[in-house]
């Protein structure tokens, strides 16, 4: 296993790939960039939550992640792709989105993998 990440070239996955990645990845984050009560719903067993909103004012939080692999979701995909470039143009490694988000993840029916 890898305990650090390359460079990433492409910033989206589908969400067949995060179980891919987890294996292949020692350490690595999963993101929920919706809002509370979306968390509270339904997400990703072992994901971080850290609402896009919240984003500029926590983003310090994520600095350990800077090196490593991190895999952000939300609803449908739009709003990972929005931190997923911040995180990318404020020096991480390694980011990734889920193509459209946690709706998705229940339809590809992947099996909750924590990372």
């Amino acid at each position: 296993m890898q305990s650090q990440s390359e460079p990433c070239d492409v910033w989206e996955i589908l969400p067949t790939d995060v179980p891919q990645l987890c294996e292949q990845f020692e350490s690595l984050l999963l993101l929920d960039c919706r809002t509370e009560v979306e968390y509270r719903e339904d997400h990703i067993e072992g994901a971080m939550l850290l609402p896009l909103q919240e984003l500029s004012l926590r983003a310090a939080e994520l600095d350990p992640w800077k090196e490593r692999v991190v895999v952000v979701y939300c609803r449908s995909g739009r709003r990972s792709l929005i931190v997923t470039q911040y995180l990318v143009e404020t020096g991480f490694q390694c980011v990734r989105s889920v193509a459209g988000g946690i709706e998705a993840w229940r339809d590809a029916k992947v099996t909750n993998t924590p990372c």
